[in-house]
């Protein structure tokens, strides 16, 4: 599971720390979601998430001060859990001091911004969402073909890297070699990208590393993309029945997320970057709503009806 540091928050959006300061490497968040704790300080707990960041607003602030002394307290106390990861307040507004002394007691940190609620909200929300995004590593290569993101799989040897470099050629663009980096950023988008020790290279059996970048130029390469398609090459097999219409959608599940896969057999004399260029074409066509396939048997079936009215 990934977590972040509440240490590497207060570095990010330069946070002002109350209390809590041997606490900001040892305590880590590890869910996006944050937490306004109105309705804890208004007296209902059954169903508080402790697990996540407690944001603490002009609304809460205000609540509170409208309550007397052993209620802030009381509240304060029961709202202090040890596992809270910690509290932040918006807009430079005071500290209660019944929530220093809670906190303190519970070990929790308190944090500060100037930044207004939502907005801080929003940030904060979006910069835990890339950190703890589910993620991956497949052994493949990915190259943005006319804006799609194609994943290109096979056993090692049968042709990924070559394919990749005669696409590069092409016009398209390398993003990862080897190793790609997937992650979820959201549900139903995948984001490819490189390691960084082999960001723009790529390699190719008898020439060996080569760089992309240096090579073809900065428009030859990209840092990331959202993966749209997956073509695995496999090497032919004289047996098997492989799909001549196009009718047949395979899928392969990334993480969470279902993405469709083709199957393109290897055999001397067929032009792999050419098959995966074209295949990337027909899917934003499909997309766009023309099935060439589809509207084949659409019109092959009408044939058939006029012949069989004709008898």
């Amino acid at each position: 599971m990934s977590k972040v540091t509440i240490k590497s928050i207060v570095q990010q959006f330069d946070l002002e720390v109350i209390s809590g300061w041997d606490q900001l490497d040892r305590r880590r968040v590890t869910v996006a979601d944050l937490y306004r704790p109105g309705l804890e300080l208004a007296g209902f707990f059954t169903f508080h998430p402790v697990e996540r960041l407690q944001l603490l607003g002009k609304t809460e602030l205000s609540f509170i001060e409208g309550l007397t002394k052993a209620e802030r307290q009381e509240r304060f106390d029961r709202l202090c859990h040890p596992e809270i990861p910690c509290f932040i307040l918006t807009r430079n507004y005071d500290v209660p001091s019944e929530l220093v002394q809670a906190a303190q007691e519970k070990k929790v940190p308190i944090l500060r911004t100037e930044m207004a609620t939502t907005r801080f909200a929003s940030k904060l929300t979006n910069y835990l969402e890339k950190l703890l995004a589910p993620t991956t590593t497949m052994h493949g290569v990915l190259v943005d073909i006319y804006g799609i993101g194609v994943l290109i799989t096979g056993s090692s040897g049968i042709g990924k890297s070559e394919t990749a470099l005669e696409l590069v050629k092409r016009g398209h663009r390398l993003v990862a070699d080897d190793a790609v980096e997937i992650t979820q950023t959201e549900e139903g988008s995948l984001v490819g990208h490189a390691p960084d020790l082999i960001r723009y290279l790529l390699e190719i059996r008898g020439l060996g590393i080569i760089n992309v970048m240096t090579l073809f130029g900065a428009g030859a390469v990209r840092d990331k993309k959202r993966i749209s398609l997956t073509i695995h090459l496999e090497a032919w097999q004289e047996k098997r029945q492989y799909d001549r219409l196009g009718l047949d959608e395979e899928k392969v599940r990334i993480i969470d997320t279902e993405l469709p896969k083709l199957i393109v057999p290897v055999r001397p004399g067929r032009n792999l970057a050419v098959i995966i260029e074209v295949a990337a074409m027909n899917f934003r066509l499909k997309r766009l709503g023309y099935h060439a396939a589809q509207q084949f048997v659409q019109k092959l079936g009408e044939v058939i009806d006029e012949g069989d009215e004709i008898d």
